[in-house]
């Protein structure tokens, strides 16, 4: 074990603070990040600035990544950029039967480190990771197809306060039961009382599998990496094949951390696969793996609650998300809000609204009534008027994340009247972008054949607008879809406070996260660390919550040590 240089002491003069203020914001649910947004706020104290995290990116292009963690057996890779131009980068590949060991070995000295201690190196962890926001937005950019700026908030800031609560959560479950010795005493009338001593230790399950996504890589994993490692288990990452290096650099930086914090810095380890191993299932189901983490589809989600038995599986799957369009008092608001969800990253977000449920007969506005019709003829001009321009098309779409979703987009034009064609946009940069414009297909929701497709999630660029006879009927089947096939996301926009009551009673009944009336900056598929709840575990759609106490509590069990006092 190296020997440590940066004590408790310090750890906690550093960020003792910041985790004072997460554990206060997430009872307040208030406004709070302490991870700036803007790329201008880096460069300073050591963080890297723009060229400098572009020249960091840029230098593992093309070597590799090496880790010197136990059991490596060969290096592999493959790394293709939804831009265009290959990685490059070859990673480590783990013989699990040597790594597995290893990552235990350390596991003693972390749960004795405490709850406290373990809180204040992953917080080191986040805020090394902070600093070098710049060369993660790069990673996340070249691995998942987004823009720079949303590879920059979302795979940076906005991942590092996802990481954050989740570690808040993790010390205050860890915390209700006194740490140290509690003393015992039970009166016994004239005779002497019955006294114990009592020592209560928080103790990790064993080692925790994160298995990534190719969308998100530290969005979605950063909420489980940490809960796990600060209820004491180690963690091993299996990144998605095609998205690599974001989590890479995290699993780096982590082992650094450790070891600079004298901690064995085998407790995070990264697991690659080779082409066509699909070593996720062999992972799963090994009994020292006692912890899932997935992001991720339906099938394999499935599978894993199923075959997995061994663990506690943390998943999010698929869902059809849904909006519910009865009325407004801004629809002009309204149109533009829609527009942007619709386009925000080629709606490669599991939160993407898809079905738009309108009646058939129009809605009332503050610009008088609209048909079903000219309602999604105004929304289709909003798109296309928001995406017009090719460089800011560019700046909100960012590049289909595979070829499995551009072949979904060109299947949905075929599905029913098209009321807006998506369309090819030219990327200077990245002349091999594939970058696509949202497709808006209208089916009429009283016929099976289109039932079938609205009532199936279509992962990408595409939205169906769906006639409805009434608003009952737009409720009746949010309910249905959200029992179903899960939702992450509803949204609804009603001036009726019935209506409103309504739609907020399904969401209740149904354990669905809902969006009323959003007109402004605010969009239905974002959600922001410490005051949103990402998905509900209440639904098909996901089985846990980012992030609530549910999502740490059995990461780790209380072992109780009596003595006769």
């Amino acid at each position: 074990m190296a020997t440590a240089q940066l004590t408790t002491d310090r750890l906690a003069e550093k960020h003792r603070s910041t985790l004072d203020q997460a554990l206060d914001t997430i009872r307040t649910r208030a406004y709070w990040s302490p991870h700036p947004e803007h790329p201008k706020a880096y460069g300073a104290d050591g963080s890297l600035d723009a060229a400098a995290g572009l020249a960091a990116h840029q230098a593992l292009l093309n070597t590799r990544f090496e880790l010197d963690q136990p059991g490596t057996d060969g290096w592999t890779g493959g790394e293709t950029s939804p831009y265009g131009p290959s990685l490059g980068i070859e990673y480590p590949h783990a013989d699990i039967d040597v790594l597995l060991p290893a990552m235990r070995a350390g596991t003693a000295a972390w749960r004795d480190a405490g709850a406290e201690t373990r809180a204040l190196v992953c917080l080191e962890i986040l805020a090394r990771i902070s600093a070098r926001t710049h060369e993660f937005a790069h990673a996340v950019m070249h691995t998942s197809g987004q823009a720079f700026m949303m590879a920059f908030q979302a795979g940076g800031p906005h991942a590092q306060d996802r990481g954050l609560e989740a570690v808040a959560y993790a010390y205050a479950e860890q915390t209700r039961t006194p740490a140290g010795r509690a003393d015992w005493s039970k009166p016994q009338g004239k005779r002497d009382p019955l006294e114990l001593s009592k020592e209560f230790t928080p103790v990790g399950r064993g080692i925790a599998l994160v298995i990534g996504c190719n969308t998100f890589p530290t969005w979605n994993g950063y909420p489980g990496l940490f809960a796990s490692l600060a209820t004491g288990n180690p963690v091993l990452v299996k990144p998605h094949p095609r998205a690599v290096l974001p989590l890479a650099l995290t699993v780096r930086v982590a082992r650094e951390v450790l070891a600079e914090t004298g901690f064995d810095p085998n407790l995070v380890a990264l697991a690659v696969e080779r082409s066509g191993e699909g070593i996720a299932k062999t992972l799963a189901v090994r009994p020292e793996i006692r912890i899932i983490d997935y992001t991720g589809s339906t099938e394999f989600g499935d599978w894993l609650e199923a075959h997995a038995r061994q663990a506690q599986v943390y998943t999010e799957k698929a869902g059809v998300n849904t909006v519910v369009v009865d009325s407004t008092d801004d629809y002009k608001g309204m149109l533009s809000n829609l527009a942007f969800s619709l386009s925000l990253y080629s709606g490669q977000m599991c939160t993407t609204p898809q079905n738009l449920l309108i009646p058939r007969e129009g809605i009332t506005t503050d610009q008088g009534p609209r048909s079903y019709d000219e309602v999604v003829t105004d929304l289709a001009a909003a798109v296309d008027g928001l995406l017009g321009d090719d460089a800011r098309a560019n700046g909100i779409l960012g590049a289909l994340v595979n070829p499995d979703v551009k072949a979904r987009l060109e299947a949905a034009a075929g599905l029913g009247e098209v009321a807006l064609a998506s369309r090819e946009v030219a990327n200077p940069e990245f002349p091999d972008a594939v970058v696509r414009t949202p497709v808006i297909v209208k089916l009429d929701g009283s016929k099976p054949d289109a039932q079938a497709a609205y009532f199936s999630e279509c992962f990408g660029p595409v939205s169906f607008a769906v006639s409805v006879d009434s608003t009952d009927d737009a409720l009746e089947l949010l309910r249905r879809t959200v029992r179903e096939k899960g939702a992450m996301t509803v949204g609804a926009y009603t001036t009726s406070a019935e209506t409103e009551r309504a739609v907020e009673e399904v969401c209740l009944e149904e354990s669905a996260q809902l969006s009323l009336n959003l007109t402004g900056g605010v969009f239905v598929n974002q959600t922001a660390a410490f005051s949103d709840f990402h998905g509900s575990g209440g639904n098909p759609a996901a089985n846990a919550a980012l992030c609530d106490g549910a999502f740490v509590s059995n990461r780790f069990r209380v072992v109780e040590v009596r003595r006769q006092a």
